[in-house]
């Protein structure tokens, strides 16, 4: 996520200015990487073949204040529940692109 140097505000998605102040002075630094469900739904019907059903979509409330749009992995879809407890997974999608998927955390 971004943070600004003037105003201390959290900023994601990624952005030119800050959120907050609309300063430009941003920079990158790691997030706790760790948050609830939100919302999510469990998908049987994928859109393209490269998606294998089922799976689910989730909107993760990440510690740091946030909410990303995700995939809960490594877990029965009949187990995802609102208020899960999850971390993030990197995983990648391509050489060239890593995606944060979000896996049920280990207590």
């Amino acid at each position: 996520m971004q943070k600004c140097r003037d105003c201390g505000g959290l900023t994601f998605i990624p952005q030119l200015v800050c959120s907050h102040c609309f300063s430009g002075s941003l920079e990158w630094v790691r997030g706790s990487g760790r948050g609830n469900v939100y919302s999510y739904t469990v998908v049987w019907r994928p859109q393209t073949p490269a998606f294998e059903a089922p799976y689910v979509v989730a909107i993760v409330d990440l510690q740091d204040g946030y909410q990303i749009l995700t995939n809960i992995v490594d877990c029965d879809p009949s187990e995802v529940h609102i208020g899960m407890p999850v971390e993030v997974d990197f995983r990648p999608a391509s050489e060239e692109i890593v995606l944060p998927f979000f896996r049920p955390m280990a207590l």
